[in-house]
């Protein structure tokens, strides 16, 4: 061994890494570019924006369009909705998505053909938004917190890759091993296989939660009172009554400026305070998503 002679990097290979490093370099940039952006954009001043001078860092670095942002009494009740709207409904669709998925792993379930077909129909066919409102309507759900968290509860697709990696990381020499000691599917369920399935809970729970965190469209169909409104849906309206300016009853082309360059700033303001939660807790989930999104995925 101690002969033996050391590896040497050609010239090809050290050209080859370089260009690996340049490509990733430059899709580094192509990701964070926007990133940095928007952020330098909500520190700048209105008027840089409008006249197009932020480029990359703050141009005239302000508060304003977060204090604007927040001086709305509505933006933390609509924060408080937001972080309900997204635990709960998070915890109900980890619930579902697990109770669901398991028992369509298990090779000696009866009917689980057709019930798959079932699931699978739903996400390619669907009733539509008006019936989709009429039914949350029948239902007495009108208006109410359950309103945004019940019609969503499953989502086919994370339930079709909690089931691969239960098929393929759950073996079934376990369950056979654990009955002959007397224990039961349920028990083997929250015993053993949901201990050993951390990775794909954390996946899914974070897809859940970026979807709940987003989501307004719901909100915008089932409930009239403001007080239920989640954080996205605020920020939409104080969005939308700042952007609309009624040219024809002004006469004051300064105050229209004005209003103008407030109106840019509070754009990019608002993209950051929507987006930030999500991504701090994005980091913390990463080596989850990867990993649960590999095992989990579907196999030819």
């Amino acid at each position: 061994m101690k002969n033996m002679r050391k590896w040497q990097a050609t010239g090809a290979d050290k050209v080859f890494n370089a260009l690996i490093l340049l490509a990733g370099l430059f899709f580094l940039m192509i990701t964070l570019f926007p990133i940095i952006y928007v952020i330098s954009a909500s520190f700048s001043s209105g008027l840089a924006l409008t006249q197009g001078r932020v480029w990359l860092f703050p141009v005239d670095c302000t508060l304003d369009g977060y204090q604007a942002i927040f001086s709305v009494p509505s933006i933390m009740r609509g924060f408080a909705n937001s972080v309900f709207y997204t635990f709960v409904g998070t915890l109900i669709n980890i619930i579902l998505t697990l109770l669901a998925a398991y028992p369509l792993s298990r090779r000696d379930m009866g009917g689980r053909s057709w019930l798959m077909f079932l699931f699978l129909f739903t996400m390619l066919f669907s009733g539509g938004m008006i019936p989709s409102f009429l039914l949350v309507k029948n239902l007495g759900m009108l208006n109410t917190l359950w309103a945004i968290i019940i019609p969503g509860a499953l989502n086919v697709w994370n339930m079709t890759i909690t089931m691969n990696y239960f098929r393929q990381n759950i073996p079934e020499d376990m369950l056979e091993a654990t009955r002959i000691d007397g224990c039961g599917d349920f028990r083997f369920f929250c015993g053993f296989a949901i201990p050993l399935s951390k990775v794909i809970i954390a996946v899914i729970g974070l897809f859940y939660a970026v979807e709940h965190w987003n989501s307004y469209f719901g909100a915008m169909l089932y409930l009239s009172d403001p007080a239920k409104y989640p954080l996205q849906l605020v920020l939409r309206d104080i969005l939308v009554q700042n952007s609309m300016q009624d040219i024809a009853s002004s006469i004051d082309i300064a105050q229209l400026i004005k209003k103008k360059n407030a109106a840019d700033l509070l754009k990019y303001s608002v993209i950051v305070v929507s987006s930030l939660p999500m991504m701090l807790i994005y980091p913390f989930m990463q080596k989850y998503l990867v990993k649960g999104v590999l095992l989990g995925s579907l196999k030819g």
